[in-house]
C-alpha cells in the first residue's frame, strides 16, 4: 500500500484538469498527482474535422492567462516545434481543433505529475487518517493501486447526450462526439440526417456537404432553435465570460439561474459566422448546378427515433413547433449534435455522503467550486453551468478557474486571480447615484 498521502489527487486530464496541472507543475514542494485512465491525451478525436477551428483565441491556451511566462503557453509549444513564425506570418488568433490537440498532447508529455493508464474505481473517506483513499487500476496489465490525499478534484469531462426517445442499451446511435470514427461507415449511406444545432452540428453537416456528391448520399440538417444563429462575439457581450460575471450569476436565485441560461444560448451554442458563410456559399454554388439533394429544416422537435434493422433505416418523429403538424422521416444515416451532460462517475458513490448535491442529482458548488459540505476538499471542474453560469466549459475561464481552485488547494496564491476585467457592471453600482426603492 501506498503511505504517501498527496496534498491532491486529480482525476480525469481533459484540458481543465490539464491546465491545472501545468499550472501546478513549477510549484515547489506541491505533492500532487493527475490520474487518467486512457493510454495518452486526446481530445475529442471524433470532432477533429479538418480546418475546423476552437472558438477562442489561441490566448485561451493551458496556461497564458494565468501565467503569459509557464513554459507550457501555447507560443513555447510554437517556438519549440519551429512554428513559431508560420503563425506569425499566418495572423489569425483562432487554432485548429487538431493543432490545439497537438498542443496539449505535447504539454502532456511533459508533465511530471501525471499519470496515465490509472483507471479509478474508488474513493472512500478514512477518518481516522484524515485522508481519502484512491484505488483503482493502471497499465496494461491493469494491476491494482492505492494512493492517499488530503483533497481531490474531479474532472472527468462529460458524457454525449442523447434524446429521451432513444432508449439506452439498445441500438447504438450514433453522436458527433464520435463522427470520425464512423464517418466512413456514414458516407456509404443513401441518405444522412442530422439532428441538432450549434457548432458541432454545422461543423459536421458542412464536412459531409464538402463530400456528398464524391457518395452521392442526400443530407437533412434538422434543429429544433427557431433558426440557424450566430454565435454572440461581440466586445461586450464576452465580458459576460468573465469573474465579473460569475459572481453575478453565481448569486443569483437557482430558478432564476436556470432561465438565464436558457435564454444565453446564442452566447455557447450558435455558429460561428464564417462556418454559416462557408456552408450558404457551398450551398449557393451547389445549387447553380442542378437540383440541390439537401434540406436544412429549423423549428423541428424531435419526439421519436427507432432503428428498423429490416429496411435498415432509422425512422424518426418529429413535432414543427410553429403550426404543432407532425411528420416522419427516413433516414438510412442519423447523427445527433445534441450535446454532452454532466458525468458523475460511480467512483464518487463511496463518498457520495460528503458532496453537496441539488435537487436534480448535480453538484452544488460553492463560489470556489468545491463540492463537499466542508468547503475546501473536493473540487468540481465543468460540472457547475448551473452554478457558475456559461463560463464553466469556456477554456478562455480555465486558467481563472485553475488559479481560485490552486489557492483553495494550498492556501497560496500562486497566480494572480482578477477580481474585475469587465467595463460593464452587471449588478447594480453599490453608490450614492442608485437607490434601492
Amino acid at each position: 500500500m501506498n503511505k504517501n498521502i498527496y496534498d491532491f489527487v486529480a482525476i480525469g486530464l481533459g484540458p481543465f484538469n490539464l491546465s491545472l496541472a501545468c499550472l501546478a507543475e513549477p510549484i515547489a514542494g506541491l505533492n500532487a498527482v493527475f490520474l487518467e485512465r486512457n493510454a495518452e491525451f486526446n481530445w475529442h478525436p471524433g470532432m477533429l474535422i479538418d480546418n475546423t477551428t476552437l472558438q477562442n483565441p489561441f490566448l485561451a491556451d493551458l496556461v497564458s492567462l494565468a501565467d503569459p511566462t509557464s513554459h507550457f503557453s501555447f507560443l513555447n509549444y510554437c517556438k519549440e516545434e519551429g512554428k513559431i513564425y508560420s503563425y506569425y506570418f499566418r495572423e489569425s488568433f483562432y487554432l485548429t481543433r487538431a493543432e490545439y490537440n497537438a498542443y496539449c498532447r505535447w504539454a502532456a508529455a511533459r508533465l511530471g505529475k501525471a499519470r496515465f493508464e490509472h483507471e479509478v474505481q474508488e474513493i472512500v473517506h478514512d477518518a481516522e487518517a484524515g485522508c481519502y483513499v484512491v484505488t483503482g487500476v493502471q497499465g496494461p496489465q491493469r494491476e491494482p493501486f492505492i494512493m492517499r490525499c488530503r483533497k481531490l478534484v474531479l474532472g472527468v469531462g462529460s458524457k454525449p447526450m442523447f434524446p429521451q426517445c432513444c432508449a439506452p442499451g439498445g441500438h447504438r446511435y450514433l453522436h458527433t462526439a464520435d463522427y470520425i470514427t464512423r464517418k466512413a461507415e456514414l458516407q456509404k449511406k443513401n441518405s444522412i440526417t442530422i439532428v441538432g444545432s450549434g457548432q458541432s452540428a454545422a461543423e459536421v453537416y458542412h464536412d459531409l456537404l464538402k463530400e456528398a456528391e464524391a457518395h452521392d448520399y442526400s443530407l437533412t440538417w434538422i434543429t429544433r432553435s427557431s433558426r440557424f444563429f450566430q454565435m454572440e462575439t461581440t466586445k461586450l457581450t464576452l465580458e459576460m465570460f468573465s469573474p465579473d460575471y460569475i459572481d453575478y450569476f453565481y448569486n443569483l436565485d437557482d430558478r432564476k439561474k436556470e432561465r438565464v441560461i436558457r435564454a444565453q444560448d446564442s452566447l455557447y451554442k450558435g455558429v460561428n459566422a464564417s462556418l454559416i458563410n462557408q456552408i450558404y456559399d457551398l450551398l449557393d454554388d451547389r445549387r447553380k448546378q442542378g437540383p440541390l439533394r439537401t434540406h436544412l429544416i429549423t423549428n423541428c422537435e424531435l419526439q421519436g427515433c427507432r432503428y428498423d434493422a429490416g429496411q435498415g433505416c432509422y425512422e424518426i418523429e418529429f413535432r414543427q413547433l410553429d403550426n404543432e403538424a407532425r411528420y416522419a422521416h427516413r433516414s438510412e444515416g442519423l447523427v445527433f449534435a445534441t450535446g454532452y451532460r454532466e458525468n458523475i462517475p460511480s467512483f464518487v458513490d463511496g463518498i457520495r455522503h460528503r458532496l453537496r448535491w441539488d435537487e436534480q442529482g448535480r453538484y452544488r458548488l460553492a463560489r470556489n467550486y468545491a463540492a463537499d459540505f466542508n468547503g475546501n476538499e473536493i473540487f468540481v471542474q465543468n460540472a457547475g453551468q448551473h452554478t457558475h453560469g456559461m463560463t464553466n466549459q469556456d477554456l478562455g475561464m480555465s486558467c481563472y478557474r485553475n488559479s481560485y481552485i490552486l489557492r483553495e488547494l494550498t492556501g497560496v496564491e500562486h497566480y494572480k486571480i482578477e477580481r474585475r476585467v469587465a467595463i460593464q457592471d452587471f449588478s447594480i453600482p453599490s453608490t450614492a447615484d442608485f437607490v434601492l426603492l
